[in-house]
């Protein structure tokens, strides 16, 4: 039986949002990013307390850090962001995190070849080296504009660092041109969890299952190989005027996979894959 995290940002800002629509869609664990306007890794230890206290108070509990890690490009300046990392571990640790999402670095002006895997892999053994002894597993999210961005280029990166964990992200694949279900074969032995995505050939996200993710073939997979936890990103479209072209006892109509708020957006996602899990 699965359990479900969710990036409960995209419902709303605020923390008390985001239990609300925790408690709203029954899903026990959040996947931390923005809460009321502080990124997580720019949180203090004093307002992490805080916010574990008022999630544990609502039955609710931190599963992983959705943090920016790693998405700085290549050649900026390590040596701060590597303290942002150090800052990022002791949040966690407050949080009671398992789990850090992180990237591996955009390469704007750096085209793609052996020194550049080389860096990427220095940067990110560096994360691992920080993070030992901590109990937290650092993993790894596909994204398009950064190394790894296809399966392939993750697998290099899983296979030289293999205590680096990886979330598999449909829908970023999709919008890198990488078939999922080979991406998966070559991802099946690092991947620690999945981010519930989906997306149309153009990249376009839509609800789980209705896009090209192979969404219910990945969750058998998945669960083949003892997986449980699967974070909800919904990344829907909210659209912003829908209020404003309202009239009294009318109903726009607007795109299928549009909706008028964040929460109506991420109650929407819930269903989709509560429909695909049963």
């Amino acid at each position: 039986m699965f359990q479900l995290a969710a990036f409960a940002d995209e419902a709303d800002g605020s923390l008390i949002g985001q239990i609300n629509a925790m408690q709203e869609n029954e899903i026990p664990l959040l996947e931390v990013r923005n809460t009321d306007g502080t990124n997580v890794s720019d949180l203090s230890i004093a307002q992490a307390k805080e916010i574990r206290k008022r999630l544990e108070d609502a039955g609710k509990s931190v599963w992983s850090i959705g943090s920016p890690l790693g998405k700085i490009d290549i050649t900026d300046d390590f040596a701060p962001h590597l303290d942002k990392f150090c800052h990022t571990l002791e949040v966690a640790d407050t949080l009671g995190a398992k789990h850090i999402r992180l990237f591996s670095f955009y390469h704007q002006n750096t085209p793609l070849s052996e020194a550049l895997r080389d860096a990427v892999l220095e940067r990110l053994a560096q994360f691992l080296e920080k993070a030992k002894g901590s109990d937290i597993l650092l993993c790894h999210e596909n994204e398009k504009g950064i190394y790894g961005d296809t399966a392939e280029r993750c697998a290099e990166l899983h296979k030289a660092l293999p205590e680096l964990k990886a979330v598999f992200d449909p829908a970023n694949f999709i919008q890198c041109g990488q078939e999922i279900l080979s991406g998966w074969d070559l991802l099946e032995p690092y991947i620690e969890y999945l981010h519930i995505k989906d997306a149309m050939p153009d990249g376009y996200v839509v609800p789980a299952g209705c896009g090209i993710g192979h969404i219910p073939e990945l969750l058998k997979r998945y669960k083949a190989i003892g997986g449980r936890t699967l974070t909800l990103e919904p990344h829907l479209t909210v659209f912003d005027g829908f209020a404003q072209l309202e009239q009294p006892g009318d109903t726009t109509k607007i795109d299928h996979y549009r909706y008028s708020s964040g929460q109506e957006a991420f109650r929407a996602a819930v269903v989709a894959l509560r429909n695909l899990i049963g």
